[in-house]
């Protein structure tokens, strides 16, 4: 393998060399090939690649479940569990991933067609390329040397490859609701992280704010309430209140600094605007992205109370807020039994000491850790912020790292028992 430092065990090596490169580039690029967006209009959504991953293990002698969520949408979830598994006194490490994939948009504006799967060398083209189908191979090849090389494991994989992390996050919601994260002691998120150990991910809240007005002519706008002027005052509110909790908060070492992001505004909030009318409605959405030290319940209530005061003080002016999506940040001990199997595997597998990050974003281990207090690792393979890009890529060695990291991380995570 390539670093000089030792594996922990024999069994950590012999599964990391199990790892098939030929067969990791082959999931991926089986994967790429299947446009698994959710689109409506083209009548295309994740069953292709879902039947592609549960035939894949179906091969393995594997039996796994298709668990729909919503119509053509289904979840894959596969266990493998060792010889000496018992579910009272051993862990039940989880793999997930996601099958689907945003819009490719113009597929003329992509050098290699994006759906194509082309290998050019070390490089796999197209879109989900990264995000996350080398993720979703990485897993399947990893199980496979964990299935190999380690039959009488005192332990259980779970694998989890759900759909709409890219919308919703229907697919692990439903996962979670239907008791699937219960018996999970530990789950690796194969999101693209340049196999970086990331232990935290921001938040995110999704919000709808709506401003009722009162319309009149543009002549006349003392007859009438500008709803665009309370949008206005309430956007300035809100930069004023990003800007102290950066101030309180100081920079995240892994996360940043926390976000208010206006990122969209209509006025009208519907129908066709004229430069003559001033409307009766605005419209605006919310991107906030936060960090550790930061409470989601208390950001709502400031919001709240910054459309209170600007009520008070227009008469006839009204907001509606709605926080429709709720994703709080996480945070995962660096001394968890999961991270310190990644550790010990990191510079025998890499060849260097183990690097850590943060997922700037949201992941399905939002709510793994969120609803069931899992402990989360994220760490995958390709470049942080190729995802969703025109001529998206991910390169298949650093694939095959992050299936041998996974392999290895595995056994050595699974050899103890549970507690």
């Amino acid at each position: 393998m390539a670093g000089e430092k030792a594996f922990p065990t024999d069994l950590a090596e012999r599964a990391a060399a199990a790892v098939d490169p030929a067969r990791v580039a082959e999931l991926a690029q089986g994967l790429v090939r299947i446009r698994s967006v959710f689109d409506l209009e083209a009548g295309t959504n994740e069953t292709a690649a879902a039947h592609y991953v549960a035939e894949q293990l179906r091969s393995l002698g594997l039996d796994p479940i298709l668990e729909e969520v919503a119509p053509g949408r289904p979840n894959v979830i596969c266990d493998w569990a060792g010889s000496s598994f018992d579910p009272e006194r051993h862990r039940t490490l989880m793999f997930e991933g996601h099958t689907d994939v945003v819009t490719e948009g113009d597929p003329g504006k992509w050098q290699v067609p994006p759906f194509e799967g082309r290998i050019n060398g070390d490089v796999l083209h197209g879109r989900g390329s990264a995000d996350m189908k080398a993720g979703v191979a990485a897993s399947i090849a990893a199980l496979e040397a964990v299935m190999a090389t380690a039959p009488n494991l005192a332990g259980r994989i779970r694998l989890g490859i759900v759909v709409d992390e890219e919308g919703m996050m229907l697919g692990i919601k439903s996962f979670i609701t239907n008791g699937w994260a219960d018996e999970v002691t530990g789950a690796i998120v194969a999101e693209p992280e340049e196999n970086e150990i990331c232990l935290f991910q921001k938040g995110a809240m999704r919000v709808n704010v709506h401003v009722t007005g009162v319309m009149s002519h543009g002549a006349m706008p003392y007859a009438g309430v500008n709803p665009v002027r309370g949008l206005a005052d309430f956007v300035v509110a809100l930069r004023d209140f990003e800007r102290r909790e950066q101030e309180r908060l100081g920079e995240h070492p892994y996360l940043g600094l926390p976000w208010i992001t206006p990122t969209v505004t209509r006025a009208p909030a519907a129908g066709e605007a004229q430069l003559n009318v001033m409307p009766e409605q605005a419209y605006m959405a919310l991107d906030i992205r936060t960090v550790p030290g930061q409470s989601h319940d208390d950001i709502e209530a400031e919001l709240r109370a910054v459309a209170a005061r600007l009520e008070a003080g227009t008469d006839r002016l009204k907001f509606d807020i709605d926080v429709f999506e709720s994703r709080p940040w996480t945070e995962t001990q660096a001394d968890d039994p999961l991270v310190r199997a990644l550790e010990s595997v990191y510079q025998p597998v890499l060849g260097e000491a183990p690097r850590y990050g943060g997922v700037p974003g949201a992941t399905d281990g939002t709510f793994l850790w969120a609803w069931k207090d899992i402990p989360v690792v994220t760490i995958g393979p390709g470049d942080r912020e190729i995802p969703h890009q025109v001529d998206e890529f991910v390169r298949l060695s650093e694939t095959v790292a992050s299936a041998r990291l996974y392999a290895a991380a595995a056994v050595t995570y699974l050899a103890s028992p549970n507690g």
